[in-house]
Parts: C-alpha cells; sequence; structure tokens
C-alpha cells in the first residue's frame, strides 16, 4: 500500500516538490491541446488538493498561455529545466499534477480518459476504465473520482 508523502522533481532537480496525499483521481486527456502540449499523445493528469501539493526546494514560473480560440492555459514548470509539474485545475481548490515527475511512478494508474474523440486512432481505451468524449462534466468527473477511490481501495 503506497503512502504519504510522495515527493517528485523536475528533470534537472532544482524544483522538488511534495504531495501529502492521495490524490483524486487519475486520468489520461488525449485533447489536441494536451497532445501539442506534451509533445505525444496524450497526457496523464492527476488532480490534487491545492493545499496537498507543497513546493520542498526551488521555486515555479507560473505560464499563461492565451490560445487562439481565447481560452488560457495555466501551468507551473521549474524555472531552469522547463518542465511542467502541474497547473490550474478548472475547479477551485484543486491543482493538476504531472505525475511523471513524482519519484515513484508505480503506484499509480489511470481510471478513465478524457477528450477520447480526439484520441489517436491506433490508442485503444482499455475496457476496464473510464471513457469520456470529451471534457468532462460533473456526474463524469464524479465517476472519475468515485474510480479511483474504488481502484486505491482494491490496490495491494
Amino acid at each position: 500500500m503506497i503512502s504519504f508523502p510522495q515527493n517528485g522533481r523536475c528533470l534537472c532537480g532544482d524544483l522538488e516538490y511534495r504531495l501529502i496525499e492521495d490524490p483524486l483521481t487519475v486520468y489520461l486527456c488525449h485533447c489536441t491541446d494536451c497532445q501539442t502540449q506534451s509533445g505525444t499523445s496524450f497526457a496523464t493528469s492527476m488532480i490534487v488538493r491545492h493545499d496537498a501539493f507543497e513546493i520542498l526546494r526551488g521555486s515555479v514560473e507560473k505560464v499563461e498561455i492565451e490560445l487562439d480560440d481565447g481560452r488560457v492555459k495555466h501551468s507551473q514548470h521549474c524555472r531552469r529545466c522547463r518542465v511542467r509539474v502541474g497547473g490550474a485545475s478548472s475547479a477551485d481548490g484543486f491543482a493538476v499534477l504531472e505525475p511523471g515527475t513524482l519519484d515513484d511512478t508505480s503506484w499509480f494508474r489511470p481510471v478513465g480518459h478524457i477528450w477520447t474523440r480526439s484520441a489517436q486512432p491506433w490508442f485503444e481505451i482499455p475496457p476496464d476504465t473510464i471513457s469520456i468524449e470529451q471534457q468532462p462534466v460533473d456526474d463524469e468527473v464524479i465517476e472519475l473520482v468515485r474510480a479511483w477511490k474504488n481502484w486505491r481501495a482494491a490496490a495491494p
């Protein structure tokens, strides 16, 4: 069973952080924004309470990018190596953590997939995960949180 806190860091190690409690959920986002930002076919997102994420060493650079359609994307990067460690959530009091920056990535798995309508055609959504065609609405978010809690309760 995984215990908290869990530490993480950027690529160069100048920025270190701690996650002090279990996240609310973990999912893969297949939207074209995440594909472009990550330079790959999807992004892994871990939703955490804002207060559960604390910087231990270094500082983040907050980046705001206004997209052509007027939306603004908020993210936090290491000032030196520019690795993205997280960003703002659309819900107040929560943040999105890039879980690949955790020191130990063996303890989590995505319980869902969002924006599947723009997923790469070769990517197969596992049948035991939640699949949402676009941005999740309230009931779907609750479903992602519930699926995470159920998976964590059954995890060794």
